[in-house]
């Protein structure tokens, strides 16, 4: 039955109506009609350690978390949420005021916005993003202004003059990620210091997505924003589970900062979701203790995976831009007689089995992005292998 409407006014809201069905739906949807590997969309093909999932399994087997659990998090989670920032960063956070836990980062992300955000504020992203930004920044009624990072030297980049120069007197927060998503850039400590510095000097906000903290690479070094001069009572930082263990479906994020900010957040967050995930909650504050050596051999696994997909890309003829965080490697299609991202992605399935995801979604200068594709390694080992195969082919 169609719907009924007493006007010609759209029934989508207008903040939402430029965000159709999100490119990685399409991508999944057309990766399940052909049969294809699925390197679109960033989730594992096997699940994180059995110890963490047998927790979860005792979780709902006690009876905790089967029902609501406490609004910012259960004690337990904020407690190990507030040791892990301790021990890898030095940050301190009081469990009870300064860490919320959310249904993943994207719930944080949109909470953060909504909460920090007012119509007419302007929000300076880094482009490409992740596409909930965007639409988290419409629903909060601000403005996004995007500084492009470009490719130069093997790798895409940040140029600092560019982003003082997006800043206005209307502009609220920063939008940052790092590692970033999807170019696998990682900010260095001197770039951070400058984007700190920035901050600071025109008395702005900034929410920082480190959902890819544990995934660096070489000699990158993940260096937390709020760990600089200044930052830590203006920084919203976004921590999640999934990217770390492998429980992409859990859905277990968090936000830590100062109280004033976390309580901002709560305040929006509480009329989303209001709490989720509760025996899974327990099972990531667990998760959080495993040992260094687990974060270890996951960087080294996922290495292996980069350089094997990376290598056989390269091969096949892409340009590729070698990632130093993430689990994504962005390629430029140029050398195989393609410009535009869109087609290579839609066409990539049928040619040869593979499906992957064209940058130019996470810009708004689609021009910027429409030569660069993204795919993912965060898989089987003799997935990738098939899937370089099929790609040579």
């Amino acid at each position: 039955m169609a719907a009924m409407t007493s006007s010609a006014r759209p029934l989508l809201n207008r903040r939402l109506a430029e965000f159709g069905t999100t490119i990685f739906a399409e991508m999944s949807a057309l990766a399940v009609r052909t049969g294809a590997i699925n390197l679109g969309q960033g989730f594992p093909d096997t699940d994180g350690p059995e110890q963490v999932r047998e927790a979860a399994v005792r979780a709902l087997r006690d009876g905790r978390g089967n029902q609501y659990p406490p609004g910012p998090g259960v004690p337990e989670l904020r407690t190990a949420i507030a040791g892990h920032q301790q021990r890898r960063y030095g940050l301190e956070f009081d469990p009870d005021t300064e860490v919320l836990v959310t249904a993943g980062a994207t719930e944080a992300i949109a909470a953060s916005l909504l909460a920090l955000v007012e119509p007419g504020d302007e929000v300076v992203a880094l482009e490409p993003y992740y596409d909930s930004y965007a639409a988290s920044i419409a629903l909060a009624g601000g403005t996004r202004v995007p500084v492009t990072l470009r490719p130069h030297e093997g790798a895409f980049r940040l140029d600092l003059d560019e982003l003082r120069d997006a800043i206005t007197p209307r502009t609220r927060l920063l939008l940052l990620n790092t590692p970033h998503n999807p170019t696998g850039t990682v900010l260095t400590r001197a770039e951070l210091t400058a984007v700190a510095e920035l901050a600071v000097e025109r008395d702005l906000l900034v929410v920082t997505d480190e959902v890819y903290e544990h995934l660096t690479y070489d000699d990158a070094e993940h260096v937390p924003l709020a760990t600089l001069p200044g930052m830590r009572g203006r920084t919203v930082t976004i921590g999640s589970s999934g990217k770390t263990f492998s429980f992409t479906g859990w859905k277990v994020g968090w936000v830590t900062s100062a109280p004033e900010l976390v309580t901002a957040v709560r305040s929006a967050k509480q009329f989303l979701t209001y709490v989720s995930a509760g025996p899974f909650q327990y099972a990531i504050a667990e998760a959080l203790a495993l040992p260094d050596s687990y974060f270890a051999d996951f960087r080294a696994s996922m290495t292996a995976k980069r350089d094997l997909l990376s290598a056989g890309l390269a091969d096949a003829g892409f340009t590729v831009f070698r990632p130093r965080g993430t689990y994504f490697v962005t390629t430029d299609v140029r050398p195989l007689g393609f410009d535009d991202g869109f087609a290579f992605c839609r066409a990539l399935p049928e040619r040869c089995g593979v499906v992957a995801i064209p940058n130019a979604v996470f810009y708004d200068d689609r021009a910027a992005g429409a030569p660069f594709v993204r795919f993912a390694f965060c898989k089987k080992d003799e997935v990738l292998s098939e899937a370089v195969t099929r790609l040579k082919a």
